[in-house]
């Protein structure tokens, strides 16, 4: 791998991981599309999501300092049941994790991958297109119950090209939560599995840096960072005006590019 293709699939993660459009999907497509084909795919693409874990909390820094400072207060307060609540979510894709994560990642590597993509990009645009539809009554929080709810759709968005912002987002909306506090809930959320996982592979030995280089692997994390941060920035104001309906738009026309692609 080059430093520019390195460059090039850290900007589509740093993108991809916020926009409702699945990272993974396009990781996948941008990895065909630049011919590029890396036998350690565990290691560089949990180093990109690593860099846009890390882009997340250095925008929502306010609300994660003002979480961990109420997460120590000896009486329960709104901050700690917020944190329950982002724990109950965690529970279903831990399950998912912990029993498919081999399924998961030798799907990656199948020669139908696109058309597995595109199939769920498709899935994606139904999801976002029900969700700009909906119109439900606006709750004021997110109750445990939907934030249960949010966590079971962030568990089936292990699929690649299914995106995880994107069906966090939309069953948040669609149960009839505020749309700006379920973007924060959807990119919260994540933090934990992400950096557990991380933690678990090093904990392994998995994350070698093989035949990747130390070069090409730091300039794929710096721009998946830098573009994650303006991604995220972005797409919390994009949800708040609710604009879903065109990256529906775009996820159908990828999905079935995507599917005739791997069929050509």
């Amino acid at each position: 791998m080059t430093v520019l293709e390195s460059i090039i699939l850290g900007a589509v993660q740093g993108l991809t991981e916020f926009l409702p459009v699945s990272s993974s999907g396009h990781l996948q497509i941008a990895k065909a599309l630049l011919g590029v084909e890396i036998e350690e795919n565990l290691v560089f693409d949990v180093t990109l999501h690593a860099a846009t874990v890390l882009s997340t909390i250095f925008i929502l820094w306010p609300e994660v300092k003002r979480l961990i400072v109420g997460l120590f207060s000896r009486h329960f307060n709104e901050e700690q049941a917020y944190v329950l609540k982002i724990i109950l979510s965690m529970i279903p894709i831990g399950i998912v994790g912990f029993a498919f994560k081999d399924y998961l990642n030798a799907m990656l590597e199948s020669p139908y991958i696109l058309t597995i993509v595109g199939c769920m990009l498709l899935l994606t645009a139904v999801l976002l297109s029900f969700a700009y539809y909906a119109r439900p009554r606006q709750k004021e929080q997110i109750s445990y119950r939907d934030a249960f709810i949010i966590g079971l759709s962030q568990a089936v968005a292990a699929m690649p090209g299914l995106s995880r912002s994107g069906t966090t987002i939309a069953t948040g909306i669609i149960l009839g939560n505020n749309k700006g506090a379920v973007a924060q809930f959807s990119f919260l959320m994540v933090l934990v599995p992400i950096l557990g996982e991380m933690f678990l592979n090093v904990v392994k030995g998995e994350l070698v840096l093989g035949s990747i280089g130390t070069l090409p692997l730091v300039c794929g994390f710096i721009t998946s960072f830098v573009v994650g941060c303006l991604a995220c920035k972005f797409m919390i104001g994009i949800v708040k005006r609710g604009k879903l309906i065109w990256f529906a738009a775009y996820c159908a026309v990828a999905g079935v590019v995507s599917i005739v692609c791997n069929l050509i």
